[in-house]
C-alpha cells in the first residue's frame, strides 16, 4: 500500500504539487540539448558576420532552448512540453512519488535558465567571442546537476531569495 504525499515546507497538496521526477526529466532533455549546442559551437566554424551567426546550428539550437525556457518560465512547468510529456507518457508507468514539491522553485529555475541562455545568445549575436559557448555551458552545468543529482541551482536561488524576502512565497 502506498502512502499519500507527505506535507513538507516545500511540498503542497496533491492538487498543487508536482512530481519531483518531472523537472528532473525535463532537465535531462535540456542537458542533452545543451551538450549538443556546446559540441556544435566547439566544432563549427567561427562565424564572422551576423548572417553567419544566425545560420550557425549552435545558434539555432540555443534559440530553441531559449524558447523552451521561456515557455517554462512564463507558462509554468506544468504547461511546459517536457512536463506534459512526463505526465502523459512517463508518470503512468511509475509508482506514485513519495512526496510532491511546490511548482514555484522549478518554474523560477526556468526563468534563471532563460536569463542565462538569452544573455549568451544575444551577446553571441552581437559578436562577443565565446558568449554562446559560455551561456550554453553554464546552463548545461545547471541542467546536468538537476538531471543527475536532483540538485536544482535555480530552485536553491529561489529559496535564498524567498528567505531574504526579495521574493514573495509565490513569486
Amino acid at each position: 500500500m502506498t502512502q499519500p504525499p507527505r506535507s513538507t515546507p516545500s511540498t503542497r497538496s496533491s492538487a498543487t504539487g508536482v512530481d519531483p521526477r518531472s523537472p528532473r526529466f525535463g532537465a535531462s532533455i535540456t542537458a542533452l540539448l545543451l551538450l549538443v549546442t556546446v559540441f556544435l559551437a566547439l566544432v563549427g566554424p567561427t562565424p564572422t558576420t551576423l548572417a553567419d551567426r544566425l545560420g550557425q546550428p549552435a545558434t539555432i539550437l540555443l534559440a530553441v532552448i531559449v524558447g523552451l525556457f521561456a515557455w517554462g518560465a512564463f507558462a509554468g512547468i506544468r504547461r511546459h512540453p517536457y512536463g506534459v510529456a512526463f505526465r502523459r507518457f512517463i508518470r503512468p508507468r511509475l509508482a506514485p512519488p513519495q512526496e510532491l514539491e511546490a511548482p514555484e522553485p522549478p518554474t523560477f529555475a526556468q526563468g534563471v535558465g532563460l536569463l542565462v541562455t538569452v544573455v549568451g545568445l544575444v551577446l553571441h549575436l552581437l559578436g562577443v567571442p565565446g558568449a554562446l559557448l559560455v551561456g550554453a555551458s553554464a546552463a548545461f552545468v545547471a541542467a546536468f546537476l538537476n538531471a543527475v543529482f536532483g540538485y536544482c541551482l535555480g530552485c536553491q536561488l529561489y529559496i535564498l531569495l524567498v528567505r531574504a524576502r526579495v521574493l514573495g512565497r509565490h513569486a
